[in-house]
């Protein structure tokens, strides 16, 4: 689901990105480390990777449950009430995803502007 949101530009963002963490630069030294140190969360913490997951996998959710109210709602099982709510909360979710992710490519290529 998640891939269906990342626009072509999105992926090229990300992947120059990770192309230039990894490359070296003109005079050999190598830019980033090639096995760089983890950063440990502290305890009770959750990565950045976590919080994006879960937002995902909430997300996610929310749309399968939306599309599930829809389908029963013809049917006549779902009053319309619960199904305009479920589709909205779901829509919710999706532009808050959307949001996200142009903030991390509009950092990105903030950065990659930046000067050395």
């Amino acid at each position: 689901m998640i891939d269906s949101l990342l626009s072509v530009s999105t992926r090229n963002a990300l992947s120059k990105l990770s192309e230039s963490v990894n490359e070296t630069g003109s005079s050999g030294i190598t830019i980033a480390p090639a096995n760089p140190p983890a950063v440990q969360p502290a305890v009770g913490e959750a990565s950045f990777g976590d919080v994006l997951s879960q937002l995902t996998g909430s997300m996610t959710d929310k749309l399968k449950n939306a599309e599930a109210m829809s389908i029963s709602s013809m049917t006549g099982d779902v009053p319309t009430r619960e199904v305009v709510n479920s589709v909205m909360e779901a829509e919710q979710s999706l532009q808050t995803a959307i949001a996200i992710r142009d903030k991390i490519v509009q950092a990105y290529l903030e950065i990659s502007r930046m000067q050395i």
